[in-house]
């Protein structure tokens, strides 16, 4: 099923961990990345803008491909 705005997801560890962007940046991803609730704020292209809202961190762009549905 396709991610769109408003969803509630977290990100797949094997398909983040294995991407090219884990390649330009740090490979040492935070838990809360993979273990709780996100939600999509907006969507360009292939990209997902997704706030975590556990934790005070910034919004951060994930591929939709590195996401799934979290209920």
């Amino acid at each position: 099923m396709a991610v769109k705005k408003g969803d509630s997801v977290r990100a797949v560890r094997e398909k983040l961990e294995n991407s090219i962007e884990s390649q330009a940046s740090d490979i040492r991803f935070p838990a809360y990345l993979f273990e709780t609730k996100g939600q999509v704020l907006d969507i360009r292209g292939e990209y997902a803008l997704v706030m975590f809202g556990q934790v005070p961190t910034p919004n951060i762009w994930l591929r939709v491909d590195q996401l799934e549905q979290f209920k």
